[in-house]
This record gives structure tokens, sequence and C-alpha cells, in this order.
């Protein structure tokens, strides 16, 4: 069987799932077929997606191709970092600790609380009115 030619690793955040694949290359970031600088305009999306590779000093060591679904833009974004740190994990395992240091490792359990009965929203009570 032929070794693999890329390196996998699946993000999540939010409600947002990124399938990212990681190859030997020139530093190119194709997100959904797409440049990732088309689909994240804001600059702090596009710096939450280069945070693996820059803390692990490898932005020209890579290509990388990711599929991305669900969210909004900012778990996106999020879930696409996650998913570049677990893949450079895969393709280097001594870069574990300034991974882990920089926090990129954890999955953000943070998702959005569901309404209750009786409220507004999640907390929002309608106004108390004593008469």
């Amino acid at each position: 069987m032929k070794k693999q030619d890329y390196f996998p690793g699946t993000g999540k955040r939010k409600t947002a799932i990124a399938q990212v694949r990681l190859s030997p290359g020139n530093g190119a970031i194709i997100i959904n077929g797409m440049p990732y600088e088309e689909l994240f305009t804001r600059a702090e999306h596009r710096r939450t997606i280069l945070q693996p590779l820059f803390v692990t000093e490898s932005l020209d060591k890579y290509n990388v191709v990711v599929k991305v679904n669900g969210g909004g833009i900012s778990g996106q974004s999020g879930a696409i970092s996650h998913g570049i740190a677990r893949a450079l994990l895969r393709a280097d395992e001594s870069l574990k600790l300034v991974l882990r240091q920089n926090g990129l490792l954890t999955r953000d359990s943070r998702a959005k609380e569901r309404k209750k009965p009786g409220l507004k929203r999640a907390r929002k009570a309608p106004q108390y009115t004593k008469r």
C-alpha cells in the first residue's frame, strides 16, 4: 500500500466542522475550493486560521486544503484552526508542546445555550412587575 501524501485533521468549533488535509508544499490555503482570503475577509479570522502554522513556523512548508461546513464565520475559522493544529501534530509529533502551550489542540466546547421555557432567551427573563 502506498504511503499517504497528506496528513488529515478534523477540527470542530460551535456547530462548524472542518476536514483538513495538510500536504508538503509552498503555503497555499484552499477552503471549499477558494483561497482563504476570499472567504475570510476579516483580519481576526485570518489570524485565527494561520495561528497553528505561525507558532510552529511552518507557514511555507505545507499546503492546506479544507472542507468546512456548518456554523458561521467565527465558528468555521476556529474549526479550521483546530483541524490544522491536529494535522500538524500528525505531520510532526515534536510540535505537540508548542501547539498545546498555545491552546490550539484543545477543542473549544463552548456552544450556544438552549432557550428555556418562560424566558426570552437562554437566560434573559421578562421584566418583573410587582403590581
